[in-house]
């Protein structure tokens, strides 16, 4: 019988929803993995209260003191927070957030914990706080010594990963480059590999409109994408395209590949959320391929809106944990 994984999941930021999610989800992230929550134990209790959750909350200094189980959770208590207010953005709590996922890189790199599912940070509060990334992908792959990542988002058979991510449009344009999409293309596999799919069929998105028809709405995909291609067909990868982005989605979708490459922020995390995000629900995995550690996240933010009133769906967060722990198989 295999070791039930440890998965790490950090709290998020503290005036957002992670705390409230992982109360409302615990029962089912207890029945996948060993959880270790990673943040403030009072800001857990406040939302323990306010959730009307019969969780108890176990504080801890080390990995070695958690238990495991459905009714008791065990918090690494970093204790950053003096004082909780919801929906505000301060640098106290951007602070915060960003010393949780910090020790759970920490902790993963040690090997004490065999996977992260991280909760939503607000990036304006860790800009406050110093922080010099976008988000948390840039921060992970810092500080993992990693070059070649990218942002893999799953909802139910469709995935995309992406050439850039939290960059300027017209930035972003810039960096479509044989070599970046020849790197993503090789880190998508190895993405693919880690969740246990096999022999991995990609799909490679244009950049320009109907994959600039044959030169005539552009030159991205004749000097930059389609010579990647041809090198990563080259290294032995099932690999198609540039395809329209317009209809690519859509044949992924229904079977015609496992992934698609996207050249840019929006045009890969659009197809995912209009499916992930119905009405009163919030599915959808954000996955960082290409890191020498498990890094799974829900695929939402901090809510601020709703936060503190325990009507936050968490199911994004069950899919995390359970995406995490299938990529430690």
């Amino acid at each position: 019988m295999s070791r039930t994984p440890v998965v790490g999941v950090t709290m998020g930021d503290p005036s957002g929803i992670g705390a409230e999610i992982i109360v409302t989800s615990y029962p089912d992230l207890a029945r996948m993995a060993n959880v270790v929550v990673i943040g403030d134990a009072s800001v857990l209790r406040a939302a323990v209260e306010r959730c009307e959750s019969s969780l108890s909350i176990q504080p801890i200094d080390t990995l070695s003191e958690a238990t495991f189980g459905p009714d008791s959770v065990s918090v690494l208590d970093l204790d950053m927070v003096a004082e909780l207010e919801y929906g505000v953005v301060r640098e106290e709590y951007g602070a915060a957030s960003l010393a949780y996922v910090e020790r759970a890189i920490e902790l993963a790199q040690s090997g004490e914990i065999d996977a992260i599912t991280t909760g939503p940070i607000h990036k304006q509060a860790t800009r406050l706080a110093g922080s010099e990334h976008a988000g948390h992908t840039g921060l992970l792959a810092d500080r993992t010594g990693t070059d070649a990542y990218s942002m893999m988002l799953i909802h139910d058979d469709l995935r995309v990963t992406h050439v850039s991510t939290h960059v300027p449009l017209r930035e972003a344009c810039d960096l479509v480059t044989t070599e970046s999409v020849h790197e993503t293309i090789r880190v998508t596999a190895s993405g693919l590999d880690r969740l246990g799919v096999e022999d991995p069929t990609i799909a490679v998105a244009g950049l320009n409109p109907h994959a600039s028809d044959g030169g005539l709405l552009g030159d991205a995909e004749a000097e930059a994408i389609e010579p990647a291609v041809e090198l990563a067909s080259a290294d032995g990868f099932d690999v198609f395209g540039p395809e329209p982005p317009d209809t690519v989605y859509v044949q992924a979708a229904g079977g015609a590949a496992d992934c698609v490459v996207s050249m840019y922020h929006d045009q890969g995390h659009i197809p995912i959320k209009m499916l992930g995000f119905g009405e009163g629900a919030v599915t959808g995995v954000n996955m960082t391929v290409g890191l020498p550690i498990v890094r799974t996240s829900v695929d939402h933010g901090t809510a601020f809106d709703i936060a503190g009133e325990c009507v936050a769906d968490p199911q994004s967060l069950i899919d995390a944990v359970e995406v995490a722990v299938r990529a430690t198989q």
